[in-house]
């Protein structure tokens, strides 16, 4: 996500939630009783994609040029895209790929300002989004959908995994499609850490022993390591399954707040200051001055070592109790004004030669969403000769221990209530 989208760094977006949202989320609802005159154009639009066949779809996408959002915060998803993606798709459609950084609050804010100046046609096709993104731009109904179920390949996909089937406890609907999958891990450098810590209690005691040597970062990525200490304390990975749930949340907040307040004094600036971004985490990691950094992506250790930004003795792992494992996806806004070349690129994004390029540790490590099962044996040979990860676990040793997304508003709420109850305490 994102989709992170994902910000997050799946290097993964982040999709990071806007932190002040439910100061106007009445405001959002209200609005969707005000714009309905607006989308007759859009959901006339709809119907007419509904109608065309694939042939169609691509003939009409062709020569044409297609406006995706993204998270740009990470060279190897970059250059997959502009290196491979976009050529890809000029060769094969004559179909024209550009490009914009942004996630998670800026898409929100632009489809949500169209929507507001009763724009039927938007300046965005395509977006990178999960999670809480997802769940706010389905709540002012600005994603065209369903459309999955149009995507020939799509066939390859297992729509009954949980973690596809799923956008943080929400049905996806046909609403957006699944592009990748990944786990958060910690990362350590083993020169100097012999023994990380894998749950609440060794952290505190690492923590004691090690001052000024953790913090975690106040992004997407951040919020996520305090979901999976949240599902720690619950005591069962299925009790924050389900709808959010007030009285629960405040129940293991308040318990997750006092646990974070007694050992903050020991964090990186006596935990005065949290980094903004978990790429200023990997600074600080990558100059030694914290000695654990965490990725929304459980291969992004392996990239960080090629790129020379990590120490070659960089380890990655996932608690004992698990991390949060997601999906990230790809929208297309209701009001595009290309959705026929929306649906060809996200058609293309999930081909089995372009998921096996962005599954290679050294182009990106990025989870497939195919089952493996659906593809053609030569494929299945060419994703079993995937190189392994060197400084990761193998996906299939940690995917047992992923946690599943709880609903988004737990995001947003740990995102205000860490502010109010940790930092500026």
């Amino acid at each position: 996500m994102t989709i992170g989208s994902r910000a997050f760094s799946l290097s993964w977006p982040k999709f990071a939630c806007t932190v002040n949202f439910m100061k106007y989320f009445i405001f959002l609802l209200a609005l969707v009783f005000l714009l309905s005159c607006g989308q007759n154009e859009a959901e006339s639009s709809q119907e007419t994609m509904a109608d065309l066949s694939w042939a169609e779809i691509e003939a009409q996408a062709k020569g044409s040029t297609v406006n995706l959002m993204m998270w740009q915060g990470d060279p190897f998803i970059n250059d997959y895209i502009q290196s491979y993606v976009a050529p890809e798709l000029k060769s094969r459609y004559d179909l024209t790929l550009k490009v914009a950084n942004g996630q998670g609050s800026q898409i929100v804010s632009i489809l949500l300002a169209e929507l507001e100046a009763g724009k039927s046609e938007s300046e965005l096709d395509m977006m990178w989004i999960n999670g809480e993104t997802f769940f706010q731009l389905r709540q002012i109904d600005a994603l065209h959908g369903p459309f999955v179920d149009r995507l020939p390949n799509s066939e390859y996909i297992d729509f009954e995994n949980p973690f596809i089937k799923y956008d943080f406890q929400q049905e996806v609907d046909g609403y957006e499609s699944p592009w990748g999958s990944v786990q958060q891990a910690l990362i350590y450098d083993s020169a100097r850490v012999s023994n990380p810590p894998t749950d609440m209690a060794s952290l505190e005691a690492w923590v004691v022993a090690h001052p000024g040597k953790f913090t975690f970062p106040n992004d997407f990525a951040g919020m996520s390591f305090l979901k999976a200490l949240l599902v720690e304390l619950a005591g069962d990975v299925e009790r924050l399954n389900g709808p959010f749930d007030e009285t629960l949340y405040e129940e293991l907040s308040t318990e997750l707040w006092v646990y974070l307040n007694r050992i903050k004094g020991k964090f990186w600036k006596e935990g005065e200051t949290f980094p903004a971004a978990t790429s200023n985490l990997h600074q600080l990691f990558a100059s030694g001055e914290v000695d654990i950094t965490m990725s929304m992506n459980d291969a992004e250790v392996d990239n960080k070592v090629l790129q020379g930004a990590f120490p070659n003795t960089s380890k990655a792992y996932v608690l004992a109790n698990g991390t949060i494992r997601n999906s990230h996806f790809m929208g297309i806004s209701k009001g595009s004004r290309n959705k026929a070349g929306a649906l060809v690129v996200i058609n293309f994004l999930l081909e089995p030669e372009a998921q096996w390029k962005k599954a290679q540790p050294a182009i990106w490590g990025d989870g497939s969403v195919l089952d493996m099962s659906k593809l053609p044996k030569t494929w299945q040979m060419k994703f079993d000769a995937i190189p392994q990860r060197i400084h990761a676990p193998k996906r299939s040793e940690i995917e047992p221990l992923g946690l599943r997304e709880p609903a988004p508003e737990y995001m947003i709420r740990l995102f205000d209530d860490f502010r109010k109850y940790v930092i500026q305490q």
